[in-house]
């Protein structure tokens, strides 16, 4: 059995070469704050790749996707170890685009701490008399720089990312910033109108797209994770403070309130963080996950 090694290693993911595809493993890992926990969300990595799978499902007639297979039997034999089953996916190589897609749809977070101060959020002034966690007027598209582990990604203006895209790209900037802003909007429209109709609010989120070997702009990374968005509970909902939500924000929650606890979180939290994961898997799909 051929060994593979990852090519590279993100906070939460590794990714492993397979010739003309690649093999993107969810592992357990959580990071907040721009650092690794020193524990492990069991299952996690499992809802990651099965979320994104349903969200790649669902809005492949809208854009293209990486995804060729979250099925370890369609992949070589050294991924069919219990290890890798049902949170490692097959996806098409893509030359990605170096910015972070995120999209408000209600202000919270950076956005809302930026808002009180200026009105204004990368860039964009918002009305006056916005409440946290109101539902703002129309989508709004912030993109960041992505950073390297250990590095802080960069909120940048709409005409920030042109440069940056026409840097890495000549002659393409403002084609491939004008498509990566209107695909985020879109595919933020359509999860955002189907979610609530499941019971979940996507505050914001954030994508990534890449070009394949004709120059096409897809769909990359994960997609609309509880790791790359935050959902709220509908039910519940409420504007004037901060929503409770079936992400990440739990973990930060705690880190914040027990600033000496040197990343290493009590098993309750952790107990707590994946039931929420996989209530909103299950709220999304309609489905336990397998």
């Amino acid at each position: 059995m051929k060994e593979f090694q990852p090519i590279k290693e993100g906070k939460v993911r590794e990714i492993y070469d397979n010739g003309d595809s690649l093999i993107m493993v969810a592992t357990d890992r959580i990071s907040a704050f721009d650092v690794i926990l020193k524990n492990k969300i069991s299952r996690k990595g499992t809802v990651l790749t099965q979320m994104s799978k349903f969200w790649f499902d669902y809005t492949k007639d809208l854009l293209p996707n990486h995804m060729l297979s979250v099925d370890v039997a369609d992949m070589p034999e050294f991924f069919r170890q219990p290890q890798f089953d049902g949170n490692s996916m097959m996806c098409k190589k893509l030359t990605m685009l170096p910015i972070e897609c995120i999209v408000r749809g209600y202000i919270t977070g950076s956005g809302w701490a930026s808002y009180q101060k200026t009105g204004v959020v990368c860039g964009i002034t918002l009305p006056a008399g916005l409440r946290e966690s109101d539902k703002l007027p129309e989508p709004i598209y912030t993109p960041s720089t992505k950073a390297e582990i250990g590095d802080h990604d960069e909120n940048i203006s709409y005409e920030q990312s042109i440069t940056v895209l026409e840097k890495a790209f000549p002659g393409k900037g403002e084609e491939y910033a004008a498509k990566l802003r209107d695909y985020t909007i879109t595919l933020y429209r359509q999860c955002a109108e189907y979610a609530l109709s499941r019971g979940i609010i996507i505050a914001d989120t954030k994508f990534e797209f890449g070009l394949d070997e004709e120059g096409n702009i897809v769909l990359g990374d994960e997609m609309l994770t509880p790791d790359s968005s935050r959902f709220w509970p509908l039910e519940g909902y409420e504007p004037g403070h901060g929503q409770p939500s079936f992400d990440k924000q739990f973990v930060r929650d705690w880190l914040k309130a027990n600033p000496d606890s040197d990343y290493d979180l009590p098993q309750e939290v952790i107990d707590k963080t994946i039931a929420k994961y996989l209530e909103a898997y299950e709220l999304l799909t309609g489905k336990a996950l397998a």
